[in-house]
């Protein structure tokens, strides 16, 4: 069944950045700034494909399901994903991390976790899907891996969407 290929893919991503947004709050515990580096490049890579495929064929296949205003839901925690993510680019490029910076990325890091473990939950409305539409989301995620770009790239390169500044941790 076409559902079930999609929701082991989908549960696979979803897998990868927890483990890494996990891995990432331990390196910025540990101060480890080539590790904080690697790691956030890692995520960027693995974001920025999903978001765009969720967006792009995932979320509005989902409307007559979910509504309008949970997918608007999504879309803010895009939006605010996107945001953190620059935030913590930023704490991961300073000369010395203080006990703040690394508070405060932890902090961010845990303000993402959510959308990870909702999001995956999604793949039990998507077996609800025509196989058609289920097929049409599998190939827009083919298009965006082929097109590698990581979540910034995406975002500010191809995503219409324009969000507002993120807001404060």
């Amino acid at each position: 069944m076409l559902a079930d290929t999609f929701t082991q893919i989908f549960r696979d991503e979803h897998r990868s950045v927890r483990d890494t947004l996990l891995d990432l709050i331990r390196a910025f515990q540990d101060r480890d700034r080539a590790c904080i580096q690697s790691l956030l490049g890692r995520v960027a890579v693995l974001t920025g494909p999903h978001f765009r495929y969720e967006e792009e064929a995932l979320y509005p296949g989902l409307v007559e399901i979910l509504g309008e205003e949970y997918i608007e839901k999504l879309l803010d925690d895009h939006d605010k994903a996107i945001g953190r993510a620059k935030i913590l680019m930023n704490l991961a490029g300073k000369d010395q991390l203080t006990d703040e910076d690394a508070a405060k990325a932890i902090r961010i890091i845990r303000s993402i976790l959510p959308h990870v473990s909702d999001c995956d939950g999604l793949s039990i409305m998507v077996e609800r899907l025509p196989a058609s539409k289920v097929q049409s989301v599998l190939e827009a995620r083919d298009r965006s891996l082929a097109a590698g770009l990581d979540l910034v790239q995406w975002a500010t390169q191809v995503r219409s969407r324009r969000p507002a500044a993120p807001d404060p941790l």
